[in-house]
């Protein structure tokens, strides 16, 4: 008897019955600009014409082993807003507004609710961040995961008028610092965080400390990104925001001075309120509040800076968008030869 593609252990009717179910999912998420449906080889999307001096600006980025907490819980329909939250967070930093998404999902064996469930939690992180999921790639590759798991990647672009582009070039010594809140550790420090919490003798995910207040380990950890692209642009239509930074990994210390000139850094007040997640998992490690800076976000997953004229308006804004907003710091002077991630201090310190 001939040998067949599924003998192989790659379904091509799987794959395309995954087409078809994801089509209605990416519909949702049309806007102005895109010019074909997905299933084609490519994704289309007309440069927008309201724009002058076009900039386009892209990013990329994964999920990393947050996923295994998903394929260790079953738990797949908000990991889409981790992997749209790691793009499109990135590029609204430089002003941008998020035009298109792509997805990649490669697995061993495609699992069709699996998938659909994914996918369809990156479409509604597509909607709820203003970008069409203008189409992606699903790879069924038999050998290459373990059975049960997958991987994702991301692509995203926005634009930006160049003359509006948030590039850091006129912070200086004063300006204020503000943070927006993360909804946890989005999805950033999990090989540290599944150490800590996941290792022989720890808590387990069923478990419900009391530090957490009523939550699951799982619960905590599997907490969607946050989405930061409709704040961001309220920010930059309302107020004259000089820098933006996407607090991932690195924390603050690995973050901030990316988005500011030479010769300045930025000075914090550490006191801020925290989601428990990372009380706990500093405690049970025992992981030192400098390791927890420079791996988490630890509360903090957007940092804007403005002159401090405008930072009652920029705090308005941000709280009128939803989102838990405070001054956090000032920026101040540096010597230039202050290693960079010694560039933002705690007011402690």
């Amino acid at each position: 008897m001939a040998t067949s593609y599924r003998d192989a252990g790659v379904d091509m009717d799987a794959g395309d019955e995954l087409v078809e179910r994801i089509k209605p999912l990416a519909k949702r998420t049309r806007i102005p600009g895109v010019l074909a449906d997905v299933g084609g080889f490519a994704g289309l999307f007309a440069v927008p014409g309201d724009v002058e001096e076009p900039v386009l600006v892209s990013g990329t980025d994964g999920v990393g082993t947050k996923l295994k907490i998903a394929f260790a819980t079953g738990r797949h329909d908000g990991i889409g807003a981790d992997l749209v939250g790691m793009c499109v967070n990135d590029i609204v930093t430089c002003g941008a507004r998020p035009l298109f998404f792509l997805d990649y999902f490669g697995t061993g064996k495609l699992e069709l609710a699996v998938a659909e469930a994914v996918i369809g939690s990156i479409a509604r992180a597509c909607e709820a961040s203003g970008c069409a999921l203008l189409g992606g790639e699903t790879a069924e590759l038999p050998g290459m995961y373990a059975a049960g798991e997958y991987d994702l990647a991301g692509f995203a672009v926005g634009v930006v008028a160049r003359k509006r582009l948030v590039d850091g070039k006129r912070v200086a010594a004063g300006d204020t610092v503000i943070a927006i809140a993360s909804s946890g550790l989005h999805s950033n420090g999990y090989s540290l965080a599944r150490h800590v919490l996941l290792r022989e003798g720890s808590v387990g995910l069923d478990a419900v400390p009391e530090a957490l207040l009523g939550q699951t380990v799982a619960d905590a950890l599997l907490a969607p990104t946050k989405l930061y692209a409709r704040v961001a642009q309220a920010l930059v239509a309302n107020v004259d925001v000089l820098a933006m930074s996407h607090i991932t990994g690195g924390g603050l210390p690995g973050n901030l001075p990316r988005v500011l000139p030479d010769g300045l850094g930025a000075r914090l007040d550490p006191n801020w309120s925290r989601p428990p997640i990372f009380e706990l998992i500093a405690r049970l490690g025992p992981v030192e509040h400098a390791e927890m800076l420079r791996t988490f976000n630890m509360g903090i997953g957007f940092v804007v800076v403005v002159s401090p004229k405008d930072a009652e308006a920029a705090l308005r804004t941000a709280e009128e968008a939803g989102e838990k907003a405070w001054i956090a710091g000032a920026i101040e002077a540096v010597s230039p030869e202050t290693p960079f991630e010694e560039r933002v201090r705690f007011a402690e310190a």
